[in-house]
């Protein structure tokens, strides 16, 4: 039996699966995060991610050491001080070690052409043609990007608390719900809460469920930062689509990430990215997880098998 492994490699967990040549998923194992190997303490977390995750997909489908014939793994910040150590710790025939968004994007599309819109705790867009060309948009980071992504939304919130504090901006219930939620008496104070490392960006991230919620209630500043989120994410969409597609073809745009689970949002990206003629907006067909896979029989020289969904 010819085995096929795809690994999803994220900030906060890792996931491996292993499938037959069929698409059949035989074992999924998941394990800690995975996202760093340049130094000493990150390098051993990587080895254990990547072992510990294997080792369980591989107890779940009753095969022990176990060698493939094309493994795919798409890892948080990029391969480049990965892949070494990923090679050593499995044996395959074919590998493709790349990032999270490529995996992503075929799990959203099924393997086949188009985009993929991310917005978690950060933002880009990405995407690939009929070709195999890729391109992408945005994902510079928080200081110089990740605009409609959890923390730009936290972001924008608390400057407009500010500006309401200082007296040139307008009132809003923003501000009753991040001192609520966090405990400051002020928005001064809470600004400079967020400058410690007590308040990272995924746990200020957290916080941007309020800004839907206070738009849904009717504040007009929060439901202007949502449509500001939605108009930035759309853009990066456009942007990768003007690189790849002709302007008259039929492209998939997908979504994925937290921040989509804001309904007006997620509304007003639809519209946006729909105005372009032939653009379709849906959600993923599959996880990031499951387009590792699709992306090992690729290479495989399978052409996108009928993947069964299993993850719970």
């Amino acid at each position: 039996m010819r085995l096929y492994l795809g690994i999803d490699g994220g900030q906060s967990s890792t996931t491996a699966l292993i499938g037959d040549e069929s698409g059949r998923v035989l074992g999924v194992g998941r394990a800690g995060p995975s996202n760093h190997a340049a130094a000493g303490e990150g390098r051993r977390k990587f080895v254990a991610a990547m072992t510990d995750s294997l080792k369980q997909a591989a107890e779940a489908a009753g095969i022990q050491d176990p060698a493939f014939e094309a493994a795919c793994l798409g890892l948080s910040g990029g391969p480049d001080d990965k892949e070494a150590l990923a090679k050593e710790t499995i044996r395959a025939e074919r590998y493709l070690i790349t990032h999270d968004a490529h995996i992503a994007l075929a799990g959203a599309t099924g393997g086949k052409p188009g985009i993929i819109v991310i917005a978690g705790t950060g933002s880009m867009a990405f995407g690939r043609n009929a070709a195999g060309v890729t391109a992408r948009a945005g994902g510079w980071g928080y200081v110089f990007g990740d605009e409609g992504g959890a923390f730009d939304l936290v972001r924008q919130a608390l400057r407009a608390v500010l500006r309401n504090e200082e007296g040139w901006g307008p009132p809003t219930s923003l501000r009753k719900a991040l001192l609520e939620a966090t405990g400051a008496p002020d928005g001064n104070q809470l600004m400079h809460r967020l400058y410690t490392d007590e308040y990272p960006r995924d746990r200020v991230a957290v916080w941007a469920h309020l800004i839907d919620q206070a738009a849904r209630a009717g504040d007009k500043v929060a439901g202007d930062i949502l449509g500001s989120a939605a108009q930035a994410l759309a853009t990066m969409a456009a942007a990768v689509r003007t690189q790849l597609f002709e302007r008259s073809g039929q492209v998939d745009v997908c979504y994925s990430g937290g921040v989509f689970g804001s309904d007006p949002l997620l509304e007003r990206f639809r519209m946006l990215v729909e105005l372009e003629e032939g653009t379709r907006v849906s959600a993923p067909r599959h996880n990031a997880a499951e387009g590792a896979l699709l992306e090992a029989y690729r290479i495989g020289g399978i052409m996108a098998p009928s993947l069964a969904k299993v993850i719970h």
